[in-house]
Order: C-alpha cells, then structure tokens, then sequence
C-alpha cells in the first residue's frame, strides 16, 4: 500500500491517519506527563524522595529503551497496524497496573510494563507517517500530531489534576486507559494494514537487520543528536510541578490553570511550526525554537516566587520554543533512514530517546534537592545544563540537515 501525498491536500484518509496518530500520541503523552503534576501528591502520599520520584520517571524511560532496540529488529518485519495494535495493548495494561498501585515499589513496576510497550508505540507512528506523508509535508503533519502534546495541557493535566484532587491520584491512569481502549478500537475498525515496507526488506534475519542499522554511519549522527535533544524535555519535566508549588509559590489549585493556559496556546502553535517548517526550512525553524527555548529556559530556572501571571506569560513562551524546535527536528529526523530501515531506525531512535531521557530524570533527582522548607534547590544548575544541550544540538542538527539535503539531491538523481 502506497497512499503517499500527491498534492498539498491531504485525502480523507490520511486525515483519519493524522488525527487517530495525533489521538494516539495524546494518551501516550498524557501518561507520561501526568506524573509531573502528581509529583507533590505522590511525594507526599507515598513518602518518597525527590531521587525515588526521578527513578520513578526515569524507570517508563529506561524501560522504554529497552524494549525499542528488541523490537527495532522485528519493526520491518510485520504490517504496522498490527505492531502498533500490540505494543497498544499493552500499553493500557500498563496504564491498569498505574491505577492499581498503593505503593512505591508497585508504582515503580507499573511504570516499567508501561514504558515497555509504550515506549514503542511512538516509534511506529513516526514510521508509519514516514510510510504515507512525503517529506514536504512531513512538517504539517508533525505539527500536528505534536499537537497532542499540547492538548495533554490544556484537556488531559487539568482534567487528570481535579480527578486527582477529588478522587485520589489513581483517578487520572484510570481516565487514561478508559480512553485508551476506544482509541484502540477506531484503530482495529478504520485503519488499513500498513505493509509496503514488506516488499523492500533485503534481509531477513532480525539481528542481522539490527545490526545494520545501528552500524551504519549516517544513522548513527543521528542517534548522537537525540540523546541530547532529548535530555532538555526530560530533565525540566519531571519536577515541574513541585517547582511551581515550592519555589515560585503557585497555588495546587491553579496548576491546571497554569497548565491549561499553557495548552491553549501550545495547540496553535504545533500546527503553525510544522507549516513553517515546511515553507522556510526544517532546520531554519529549529534553530528559532532553540534559541527562544534557551532564553526562557535561563530565566524561568532562576524564577523565586512569581505571580501566576507572570509564570503562565513564561511558559506559554517556553513552550512556544520547544514545540517549534521538537516538530522540525522530528520531521527532519523521518527523512534520514531508508524505506527499508524505518521500523527499525525509528524503534532505535525512540529507545535512544527513552534512554537518554531516562538518565536526564535520574541526573536530575541527582542535582535537584529538596530544603528543608520545600524548595527545590539547584534549579538554575538544572537550566545551565538544560541550555548548553541545546546549544550543542544546533550544531548537530546543522550537520543533519546536511546530510538530509545531500540525500534528497542523489534521489532525485536517481530517480
């Protein structure tokens, strides 16, 4: 099946595909993201340290990883649909076992069955975006798809942070998986099987295949670039909340303002990026997006209290930056494996990802202590590091972009 773009509107199916994947990535995202709200609940509730809670975060990451570079040699192996409809699955198992925990060491569990199937799922919809979308339209799509992101603020942390406040922490997983099993079901009923990648596959051994794509040189400049972009989103996140409480005196009951806020105006901005992207450049955009990242990043980690008003103007332009950074760098990142290696360049990227994002949360809980009175302490330390990842990142997505361009030009040629 090849349902590739072939003018600048999309089919009704490939707006189906766009948003059940957009849909999708919400339930993943949302799981992930709501444990930074939760953060000063299940401190408190579970008596656990800032370290325990990062391990917390950091074990649905390292989880994650693994279970990507397992599956990254099978990825090409089996129509998408059903890869995805697997690791699904299992996903909302993992998300159960969430609601279900009464105790650190249960909590810890749940979250690596999560990460193992869910830390995947990602991975087949950027390659199943990569299969149907060109790459002139890659940036609109990504845009928003990413958009999930932004509607866990506004729709999924606000809703999951008054569950939790009413009915208990477990509340908001148990939200999750319920909408995850309709999701799910749309999946098994419209989507059709994904699998023209079967006729390119030139080995089949899965190690073998593996192996290949973790040894080739191109491949591996890109790895190199996701374990530092992923190390700013995964260091910040994970003690958000607590921050906002301890150090900038924002009251529990206006974080889902703070967040939903932030989400409104995130949801704009996925879509006009990835439109942007594609008219002026990928990497053009990502530069924009970094540079406007670093520069509330430096002065939001060295924020003392701060009226709501204030903190929201701060996050609405931080986000602003890391949607118009992640969504070209994502779409570039699409363009660099072979039809042939996708499935097994995304789960590979993704675990790296995961991996690295992992240790991010855990270098965190590291640096980040909590006083004796509740602040977080060693925030700006937190955002220089932040920062000087993201400086580098510029650098080494110039030489991706590169590299992207250079195998555009000898496709053509070919063709």
């Amino acid at each position: 099946m090849n349902n590739t773009t072939s003018s600048t509107s999309f089919t009704k199916y490939q707006i189906f595909v766009i948003a059940i994947l957009a849909i999708l990535q919400f339930t993943l995202i949302l799981d992930f993201m709501v444990l930074s709200p939760l953060g000063a609940i299940l401190m408190k509730e579970l008596s656990i340290q800032p370290s325990q809670f990062g391990l917390v975060v950091s074990a649905y990451a390292f989880s994650a990883g693994a279970s990507g570079l397992l599956a990254a040699g099978f990825a090409d192996k089996f129509d998408r649909k059903k890869l995805l409809l697997f690791f699904y699955v299992g996903f909302v198992f993992g998300t159960i076992l969430c609601a279900l925990a009464t105790t650190y060491e249960f909590l810890l569990i749940a979250r690596i069955v999560t990460g193992i199937f869910g830390g995947v799922i990602g991975s087949i919809s950027f390659a199943i975006i990569s299969d149907l979308f060109k790459l002139e339209f890659r940036g609109r799509v990504m845009g928003f798809v990413q958009m999930a992101f932004a509607a866990s603020q506004i729709l999924g942390l606000p809703i999951g942070l008054l569950l939790a406040n009413e009915f208990g922490w477990h509340s908001p997983f148990w939200m999750i998986a319920g909408f995850s099993v309709l999701v799910g079901i749309a999946i098994v009923v419209y989507m059709k099987p994904i699998n023209a990648h079967l006729d390119a596959q030139n080995d089949r051994n899965a190690l073998q295949h593996l192996w290949k794509t973790l040894s080739n040189t191109e491949y591996i400049r890109a790895f190199l670039a996701t374990i530092l972009l992923a190390t700013g989103g995964f260091m910040l996140m994970p003690f958000g909340s607590a921050f906002s409480i301890n150090n900038l005196k924002i009251r529990m009951e206006d974080l889902p303002i703070l967040y939903g806020v932030t989400g409104v105006f995130s949801i704009l901005f996925g879509p006009l990026s990835g439109k942007l992207s594609d008219r002026f450049g990928k990497y053009k955009m990502f530069v924009i997006g970094s540079v406007l990242t670093i520069i509330m990043v430096a002065i939001y980690t060295n924020l003392n209290q701060t009226p709501l008003w204030i903190v929201i103007i701060i996050n609405i332009l931080m986000f602003a930056g890391i949607t118009a950074r992640m969504i070209p760098a994502s779409a570039l990142m699409t363009a660099i494996p072979e039809q042939h290696d996708r499935g097994a360049f995304m789960s590979i990227n993704s675990s790296i990802q995961q991996i690295s994002g992992g240790a991010a949360s855990a270098l965190a809980g590291v640096i980040v202590t909590q006083g004796s009175n509740g602040t977080m302490q060693n925030y700006p330390l937190l955002g220089y590091v932040v920062v000087a990842s993201m400086v580098i990142t510029i650098f080494m997505l110039y030489i991706l972009n590169k590299q992207v361009h250079k195998k555009i030009a000898k496709d053509s040629k070919t063709n």
